[in-house]
Parts: structure tokens; C-alpha cells; sequence
């Protein structure tokens, strides 16, 4: 893994926490060699995250639709930035240079992301590590309903199992490192249905 995704908000929330975070994430990215790629902007966590990266000598690719350059405030010093028409290339273009992914903080433009991966893995069109920075609990409630899908049987549990989780950088990137992904035969059968 030699680049790593990080989907959170263009807000910084209201507690310093999410912001303090966002900079470990980054400054912990830098230090291990691991490119980030990112969501383009430069305000909020996503910004924040950029910036630490930045000023540990890291590398910081930024991927932002045009419609949203001016809106997020496009980062312009970055190692790249690149400027691309949708959202969805956005995502695919994102999801190419990324070798992992890590959702911090967000809303449901980070929720909408990490589900997107979430759900490619589980249909095999990828392997690579996705987890959750799971600062002061932020994710606690997420993770507690995709156990429950589970439970009710609508989440395999070696889906629910794909998603990682820790509260610190370190421990995260980790974990992703450690990562092993499950080879599932079929994701769905008749009997299954």
C-alpha cells in the first residue's frame, strides 16, 4: 500500500478533536511514505489533512470536480490537483490512485464515498483495505447498524468484517496494512435471496 484515501468533511465540525485528528492523519501519512489522495479542497478536515501532509514532506493528490473549485476553495499547493467534470469521476479517479481508504469525520458527501468502495469490495472489484478513523466514537452508531444488518441477515458477515475500524492514525494505517481481504464464492445464491 503506497497510497491512501482519505474521504472527510469540508467542514471542520465543532470539536477541535476532528481537526486535531485530520492532522495526525496527515502528519502519520507523511511519516510512513503514503501518498494521499484526497477530495481536492482546502478548507475543513479535508484541508487540514492536506496541509499536514504537506508540511511533513509528504505527497498530496487532490482530485476536485470543476463545479466544486470554487465552492471547496481548490488546493493549489499540492503535488497534483486535478480538475475533472463530475463527481463520479471524481470517485473512479480517486479510487484508481488510492491503494486503501480511510473515512474521518464527515457528512454524507464522506458517508456516500466510503459506502461506494464499501460496495465495490464486496463485489470483488476491488481488495484493498477501507476503514474509519473512528475519532471519540464518531462511527460508533454506523458501526452498530451495520452490525445489525448483519445480524438480520442482509450483510454477509464477512462484508460486515471488511470495514475497519480504530480510533487513531496509526492504529488505522496499521490495521489496513494488516488487512487480509475474504474470498467469498458468491455473494448471492438461490438459497441466499
Amino acid at each position: 500500500m503506497k497510497s491512501v484515501a482519505v474521504y472527510c468533511g469540508a467542514s471542520s465540525g465543532t470539536a477541535e478533536i476532528y481537526t486535531q485528528q485530520a492532522q495526525a492523519m496527515g502528519q502519520a501519512l507523511a511519516e510512513r511514505g503514503f501518498t494521499l489522495v484526497f477530495g481536492g479542497g482546502r478548507v475543513g478536515l479535508m484541508g487540514a489533512v492536506a496541509d499536514a501532509v504537506l508540511a511533513h514532506g509528504g505527497q498530496a493528490i487532490g482530485v476536485i470536480p470543476d463545479f466544486l473549485a470554487d465552492k471547496e476553495l481548490a488546493h493549489t499547493g499540492l503535488t497534483e490537483l486535478h480538475v475533472v467534470k463530475t463527481m463520479h469521476e471524481r470517485k473512479l479517479m480517486m479510487a484508481d490512485l488510492a491503494e486503501g481508504f480511510v473515512a474521518m469525520p464527515g457528512g454524507y458527501g464522506t458517508l456516500e464515498e466510503l459506502f461506494e468502495v464499501l460496495t465495490w469490495g464486496q463485489l470483488g472489484l476491488h481488495r484493498k483495505p477501507i476503514g474509519v478513523l473512528n475519532v471519540q466514537g464518531y462511527y460508533d452508531h454506523l458501526l452498530r447498524a451495520l452490525d445489525h444488518m448483519a445480524d438480520e441477515g442482509l450483510l454477509r458477515r464477512e462484508n460486515r468484517h471488511q470495514l475497519l475500524s480504530h480510533p487513531n492514525p496509526h492504529g488505522m494505517l496499521d490495521a489496513m496494512l494488516a488487512y487480509e481481504p475474504v474470498e467469498l464464492e458468491k455473494w448471492l445464491t438461490p438459497k441466499t435471496t
